[in-house]
């Protein structure tokens, strides 16, 4: 059964022109899960991840982050479309900010302008260079296009990720959708950056270009900006690749993070979905393990091309096994499942990988649109530079289903974000409508009206609702 599903996922991703890297990795992580392998790492076998080295604490000598930097390249992951936000088209072209004088300015162009001010500042060359599926390469590009001089030396602006079939999970068969055939595919997760990696050769062209260092982040986290200490400690510190960690919040109760393997005392990348439901509580626990991964990387190109020449670009990364239905909207369809990787988990590929604790600034994703009505808020500031700066501590912002898309999101926010520098959170629920010039104070409410209701233009929002001047 399994051998005729490999070879049926196969056939369907080389007719459809994927990277061979790509199928390769795909045919790996199928063995894996024919055999029942789940990709759990549990409690009992690692220990938690101590002592990392701070950002804050950096002291680099001018010269040193000036010369890191001059030999850096920024690659930035753009493959995904916003669909939980209900978009069809790169999120990265989502406005998130306005300018004083009033330009909407997408996530793309903030991440242009923050390459550029460093380039500036620095007098590097600072190549920028997306990650891109099929479906946001076109509008990104031209999207790059609309600002000058973005090209380095002849370097791509983009290379493509790959994408792979979805399975039956009764068969572990390509799924066949007639109604869409696009959804009979699905990404490989962001784990898929090596193989694509290496079917583009941006790796070797960078290296051929004077480049040795890459940081790679997400198009969706703009606090992610070309930072030249962290250059120059990477730099310094002779390891073939580097994460950022933050520490933990209440909050934060999803993502991956770094534990230490008992068995061999490597680091290893441990996922929300590689976590055991009875290991939860501890992996969540702050108190246990205290960092949890940005997804901001590092890499010695050097090391990187080695490795992706001596693999053939199939790293061997844990598996990420998600189970979903064909459609994500019809939970009736056939069930199906999804072979993933983390781009994270390389650390335990590459010996002497290491990591770094960063400040809560190097973390602003914006995964639904509770987080961008807080980036479009006055609790952020755009420098001069473009980097989003906290002005005030983020408060936490539960909005109802209601603005789940960004086209109702929109609309409910027609005059612009509140202002939430005095709110320590803000829960909505039901329909509201917000006027212009509107503040939250405190621990904001708004409690379902049972009909779309709207909070007036200069009011205040606390903990009892709306209060009028």
């Amino acid at each position: 059964m399994s051998d005729r599903g490999l070879e049926l996922a196969r056939t369907k991703m080389t007719e459809a022109g994927v990277a061979p890297a790509a199928v390769e990795t795909f045919s790996r992580f199928y063995r894996l899960l024919e055999s029942g392998e789940s990709g759990l790492v549990r409690e009992a076998d690692v220990e938690p991840l101590e002592d990392l080295p701070r950002h804050a604490d950096l002291h680099v000598p001018a010269a040193d982050a000036t010369d890191a930097l001059a030999r850096t390249a920024i690659i930035k992951l753009n493959g995904g479309l916003g669909t939980s936000m209900g978009m069809d088209r790169a999120k990265s072209l989502l406005t998130v900010r306005r300018t004083d004088a009033g330009q909407d300015l997408s996530f793309l162009d903030v991440i242009v302008r923050q390459v550029q001010a460093a380039r500036a500042a620095t007098g590097a060359r600072l190549p920028l260079v997306l990650m891109n599926s099929f479906r946001t390469q076109d509008d990104s590009l031209a999207a790059l296009a609309k600002h000058d001089g973005v090209a380095v030396d002849g370097l791509p602006l983009d290379f493509l990720q790959n994408r792979e079939p979805k399975l039956r999970a009764d068969d572990l068969e390509p799924v066949e959708w007639p109604a869409d055939p696009s959804l009979e595919w699905c990404p490989p997760g962001h784990g898929d950056l090596y193989p694509a990696l290496h079917a583009s050769g941006l790796v070797q062209a960078l290296l051929d270009a004077g480049f040795r260092y890459a940081s790679v982040s997400n198009s969706d986290n703009l606090g992610a900006a070309p930072d030249a200490e962290i250059a120059a400690w990477f730099a310094a510190s002779g390891a073939p690749y580097a994460a950022e960690m933050c520490l933990k919040t209440p909050a934060d109760v999803k993502g991956g993070q770094l534990v230490v393997r008992r068995s061999d005392g490597r680091i290893v990348q441990r996922e929300t979905a590689q976590t055991h439901p009875d290991d939860l509580d501890a992996a969540l626990d702050p108190t246990v393990h205290r960092y949890f991964h940005t997804n901001n990387l590092w890499f010695d190109l050097e090391a990187l091309a080695a490795e992706l020449d001596r693999t053939g670009g199939v790293l061997e990364l844990p598996l990420i096994r998600n189970d979903k239905t064909v459609d994500p909207t019809d939970p009736s369809s056939p069930e199906v499942v999804q072979i993933e990787s983390a781009m994270g988990a390389a650390v335990a590929v590459f010996e002497g990988a290491t990591a770094i604790e960063v400040g809560r600034e190097r973390f602003l994703p914006v995964k639904k649109t509770s987080d961008l009505l807080l980036m479009r808020s006055d609790v952020y500031e755009l420098t001069g530079d473009y980097r989003l700066v906290a002005r005030a501590s983020a408060p936490l912002v539960e909005l109802s289903g209601t603005y789940k898309t960004i086209s109702r999101f929109d609309e409910r926010f027609a005059a612009g974000a509140p202002s939430l520098r005095g709110a320590s959170s803000l829960t909505v629920d039901g329909d509201w409508s917000f006027g212009a010039g509107v503040r939250v104070v405190g621990e904001g409410v708004l409690s379902d009206a049972g009909e779309p209701a709207t909070v007036p233009d200069g009011a205040t929002v606390g903990p009892s609702g709306v209060a009028t001047s």
